[in-house]
């Protein structure tokens, strides 16, 4: 998988983590990259920017990694907290999207990130460069079935929050605990039988024209809103 951008690099940088090639502008001039591949010794290629462009599809910024496709955790390995607080995407389509909730529950210190298999957007160089390297950083699981997972997780003691425009005040809802939070699809939203398993339906109000949310700005409101009860 190429992954691509000077934020996501640093990060693979600075960890450990297997990196089968580096692709460089000519005149790339970041010292602190340049000097981490020379130190780890990893092969890389000097490109033109057209010969960069036709690698990557986004704004490379001048560096293209070459790096193992992205490794999902398990469900277990995102319950390790005695009291985890998860994200759960119900079919989200958008790799801008799921990068940027990667980026804000990174930031929020949330435990994990739950997506299903099928139907839905899945860790890609666009996701990694949107979520600016904090995908390094965040544990996702991939699942068949998302209502199992939810079914599994109150058996564990979970609270599930789903979201949707007719509910209650998202601010009303208690966060303490353990928690999970259900991001629906950009256009549908959740679905039917994913939104009969929850516990909880938060509303966030609109106060304009506009009825909805950006799905990874209502999930970013959602985050932090459970991050100032919890702590």
């Amino acid at each position: 998988m190429y992954v691509y951008g000077k934020n996501v690099a640093t990060e693979i940088l600075k960890k450990d983590d297997k990196i089968e090639k580096i692709y460089l502008l000519k005149d790339f001039n970041d010292e602190f990259i340049k000097s981490a591949i020379q130190k780890k010794q990893i092969c890389t290629k000097y490109l033109t920017k057209k010969e960069l462009d036709k690698l990557a599809n986004g704004n490379h910024q001048g560096i293209i990694v070459s790096v193992p496709d992205y490794q999902y955790s398990e469900l277990e390995e995102l319950l390790v907290n005695e009291t985890p607080f998860l994200i759960l995407l119900d079919h989200l389509e958008d790799p801008h999207n799921l990068g940027a909730i990667i980026r804000t529950a990174e930031a929020a210190g949330v435990d994990g990130i739950v997506i299903p298999k099928n139907r839905s957007v899945s860790v890609n160089a666009t996701v990694a460069k949107t979520s600016a390297g904090a995908i390094k950083n965040m544990k996702i699981a991939l699942v068949t079935n998302l209502k199992q997972t939810i079914e599994e997780l109150k058996k564990k003691g979970f609270w599930i929050v789903g979201t949707d425009m007719e509910g209650t005040d998202f601010e009303k809802i208690d966060y303490r605990g353990k928690i999970a939070i259900i991001i629906g699809n950009e256009g549908s939203g959740m679905s039917r039988l994913v939104k009969e398993s929850c516990d909880f339906i938060a509303s966030i109000p609109m106060y304009g024209k506009i009825n909805s949310l950006n799905a990874s700005v209502a999930a970013g409101v959602m985050i932090y809103e459970a991050i100032k009860q919890r702590k």
